[in-house]
């Protein structure tokens, strides 16, 4: 699944939040792994603040903040999902920094999560990011490395 060729056409997608780079199939979600809402990849967090990925606008943010959805100048469509089932939580141990509209640049703080709260309540605080509007771009490549830094490293180039 992972491999990286760089051209002048592609664009990057940086890690969303510190930890691990996992392939879409490995999470522990069917409907993830299983691709049902699209390609990505997760991180399998340590840290506790969600970044933008790049430059973007913030084109939905779940009433319970487990989810934000952003929309690139280029047209690219991507939803961030935090954690496993989180959704469940209604918002408990969710901080937003952003706003549906808002326009953030890559590394921006998104939503902060208690990371002691969610952890002790059993939930896998793996962060999901899933490539919604298939239709826009050509490829996906995934970068071959295993630990990132939130709005520094390089997790995939697309070209749209």
């Amino acid at each position: 699944m992972f491999g990286f060729k760089k051209s002048k056409e592609q664009n990057e997608l940086y890690a969303p939040i510190n930890g691990k780079l996992i392939g879409m199939e490995d999470v522990a979600d069917p409907v993830f792994s299983q691709k049902m809402l699209g390609d990505g990849f997760a991180v399998v967090s340590n840290g506790d603040t969600i970044c933008a990925p790049a430059d973007a606008r913030i084109s939905m943010i779940f009433p319970s903040k487990h989810v934000v959805g952003l929309t690139f100048t280029d047209g690219m469509e991507i939803i961030i999902h935090i954690g496993i089932n989180t959704v469940n939580e209604e918002g408990k141990g969710f901080e937003a920094f952003c706003k549906q509209g808002q326009k953030v640049k890559r590394g921006d703080p998104l939503i902060r999560i208690d990371r002691v709260y969610l952890e002790d309540k059993g939930y896998d605080l793996s962060i999901i990011v899933v490539f919604t509007n298939k239709n826009t771009y050509k490829e996906v490549v995934f970068e071959n490395v295993k630990e990132v830094i939130a709005g520094e490293s390089i997790v995939a180039t697309y070209t749209v």
